[in-house]
């Protein structure tokens, strides 16, 4: 039988295998380091793909290409020149083990596997000392070797030292406080005892130190040349404060009272400012080297980890090289040139961070104002500014999902042989928007009158937790007629006011401004558009609900889902001619008479909430035509049931969830979830009267 591949090709592919193997390191190394520093703004399913894939083979190749130079030596003898710097790319392989600086972990689950990850790297560390060692002739490549495994060294502690400290165990033991035994109870019963036994009148009383609220949160930036000094600093505040909410651990109800103080008093832009420049800082916690850069130490283990490359990359440019072949030496030129620009984009990356920024804002001197004219100098290339997460939301549109998706018999064999088939195609037909200013100051103006209801009596923060649309109704009198839709599971409730707020949206005039006007004109007053407010949180409620339903309580979205779309796509292949587009198709809906209940047709077995949506949005249109209700009013009542509804997923989604959509991008629900805490409006904290202490009194 004929060998598949030629001789030629083979003696090629064999002698060049190390050569090309520690080259492709070198390129995963590249893409990891570029795009590491990106993906909290990037959305993009391919980029992300490629860079997963990217972080999977990285570390795989760099340990093949170790074996792959340990069974290089061809004898017991003296090294030869060919092994002797295979030896000294090995040496860099072990530092493209240390992983860059802006990517540790790829994901969350990635830092819980971080004691397997120190076993694995270990083992890497004493094979790349043994290659070392069998290679050791007093060549002058040796001695280089001995500055790139010093670093390396160092880049594999911090690696592991992040992971480690980022893993779920860790992370919340960092948070407890020093432990505090009280006042000495066994003292002062003594005391009590002896004092009562002296014929003393003897009573206490307690003492309560009650913090002051917010007088830590206006200090002024010492460098207010710094962009965005003042909300650094306050963003700082913040993520100490509230770092426990990341650790499933109970706030200290002072700091919701600070907190609440401030936000109760700032404008919307700055408000969501602060929160995206925190979950940044969380971000870098979770993900990132970026936290062991922010000392003297880390300082200078980042530097002396640069000054070895580019030290050694010089000592190879003026060495001697005439022992070796040329396409080692072209070989061992493009690593280190690799090498040494991948740690000086690191180490710039590190300086236009927002650490940076924050320990610049905190200092004004000569020193710290050089600093910042130099970083000012560097590309855009490095950090875009001012981009700190997507600032885009999910759209996902259950009709018009309906009528491009037509699943045929190729797509069900396909579905029977990949999983991920329902959520490749999901992908596929969803889209992404920036999120209007108009929309946040929404949200951000009923979160806030909300909290402001409940600033002398925190308890009711809580409660507000579970609201889920029943407030807006009931403010607006409508809870006895259309209170039924947010009573029930809560993804049947989000499908039932999508499919409604669709129908509604379709046939009313288009008599308001357009999606694609509400970011324009931003100095000119204009009257909130609540109508194009509420398709945005329809359809972005709809894509957490399809793409990450693990960020919603538990149910049977999914389920429901399809069975919806399954009853929309026989009503649309029934009446064909009416499937031309989306408005032709709600109006067909709407036609349809809904006297008697879907349920009673039906039956439970079908999850589907096709017509008792359309049930909702005749209810809906009836506010109009029985209750002489202005369009204006049925929109904004709409759009608060929507900001209830995002507000109580918010805040039941688990943090673990809201800290992995930082690495895609960001979410909106995220930042929603954390203002939320800010404002009060959680369960993750403990009304006490303050620290009290017991002062004995002796009459």
């Amino acid at each position: 039988m004929a060998p598949v591949l030629s001789e030629s090709f083979t003696k090629v592919l064999t002698e060049w295998r190390i050569q090309s193997m520690v080259l492709i390191s070198l390129l995963f190394q590249t893409m990891l380091i570029v795009s590491g520093s990106r993906r909290k703004y990037w959305t993009s399913i391919p980029l992300r793909f490629f860079l997963w894939m990217a972080y999977l083979l990285a570390d795989w190749v760099a340990i093949l290409s170790l074996s792959l130079v340990s069974n290089s030596k061809t004898s017991a003898e003296d090294p030869n020149p060919g092994f002797v710097i295979k030896a000294f790319w090995s040496s860099l392989l072990l530092l493209h083990l240390g992983g860059p600086d802006t990517i540790t972990a790829y994901s969350l689950e990635d830092t819980e596997l971080w004691l397997r990850n120190f076993v694995v790297l270990s083992g890497q560390v004493i094979a790349s000392l043994y290659i070392f060692l069998n290679a050791w002739s007093g060549n002058w490549l040796n001695f280089l070797s001995v500055p790139i495994l010093v670093a390396a060294i160092i880049k594999l502690g911090q690696r592991i030292l992040v992971m480690m400290r980022a893993s779920s165990e860790h992370f919340r033991k960092s948070m407890f406080p020093t432990p505090d035994p009280g006042p000495n109870y066994a003292r002062y019963m003594d005391e009590y005892s002896s004092r009562k036994a002296e014929g003393f009148k003897v009573t206490s009383t307690s003492i309560v130190d009650i913090p002051k609220v917010g007088h830590h949160l206006n200090s002024a930036p010492a460098n207010v040349t710094i962009p965005d000094a003042k909300s650094l600093l306050d963003a700082c505040t913040f993520f100490n404060m509230f770092k426990p909410l990341f650790a499933d651990l109970i706030l200290n109800i002072h700091d919701i009272v600070n907190s609440q103080s401030f936000f109760q008093n700032k404008p919307c832009e700055e408000a969501f400012r602060v929160i995206e420049i925190e979950l940044g800082f969380i971000y870098d916690v979770f993900y990132t080297k970026v936290v062991t850069f922010y000392s003297a130490l880390g300082v200078f283990l980042h530097l002396f980890s640069l000054l070895c490359v580019i030290s050694v990359f010089v000592a190879f440019v003026i060495g001697k090289k005439e022992a070796h072949s040329v396409e080692h030496v072209v070989v061992t030129y493009v690593l280190l040139t690799g090498s040494a620009i991948l740690e000086i984009y690191a180490f710039l990356f590190l300086l236009c961070s927002d650490w940076t920024m924050l320990w610049l804002s905190q200092r004004k001197n000569i020193l710290a104002d050089l600093l910042y004219q130099l970083i000012s100098y560097i590309p855009k290339f490095f950090i875009p500014k001012n981009k700190r997460w997507s600032n885009s939301m999910g759209q996902f549109n259950l009709i018009g999902f309906c009528l491009k998706y037509r699943p045929g018999k190729c797509g069900f064999y396909l579905k029977r042989l990949i999983s991920f088939y329902d959520k490749l195609v999901y992908e596929y037909h969803f889209k992404r928007k920036n999120i209007p200013k108009e929309l946040k100051e929404e949200i951000f103006k009923q979160l806030q009158k909300k909290s402001r209801g409940t600033l002398r009596k925190l308890s009711a923060c809580k409660e507000l937790c579970d609201h889920r649309g029943e407030t807006a109704l009931k403010n607006e009198e409508c809870d006895s007629r259309l209170g039924w839709s947010v009573t029930g599971e809560f993804d049947e409730s989000i499908l039932l006011w999508h499919i409604a707020t669709n129908l509604c949206y379709n046939s009313d005039t288009d008599e308001h401004l357009s999606s694609s006007q509400l970011n324009q004109s931003p100095n000119k007053i204009r009257p909130v558009n609540f109508k194009e407010i509420s398709k945005l949180l329809s359809e972005y409620m709809l894509y957490i609900l399809v793409i990450w339903p693990f960020m919603l309580p538990n149910g049977v979205g999914q389920i429901r889902f399809q069975d919806t779309c399954a009853e929309v796509i026989e009503f649309l292949e029934g009446r064909k001619s009416i499937a031309i587009n989306e408005k032709k198709a709600c109006e067909a809906l709407l036609n349809v008479s809904t006297e008697i209940l879907p349920s009673e047709v039906k039956g439970d077995r079908c999850k589907s909430v096709l017509f008792d949506a359309c049930g909702l949005a005749k209810g809906l249109q009836s506010l109009e035509t029985e209750q002489n209700w202005e369009k204006e009013k049925k929109w904004e009542l709409i759009s608060n049931v929507w900001v209830e509804i995002l507000s109580y997923a918010a805040s039941q989604c688990q943090k673990n969830q809201h800290v992995q959509q930082l690495r895609r991008g960001g979410e909106l629900l995220t930042h929603v979830w954390l203002l939320m805490a800010h404002l009060g409006i959680t369960k993750q904290f403990q009304i006490t009267d303050g620290h009290a202490r017991t002062k004995l009194i002796v009459l």
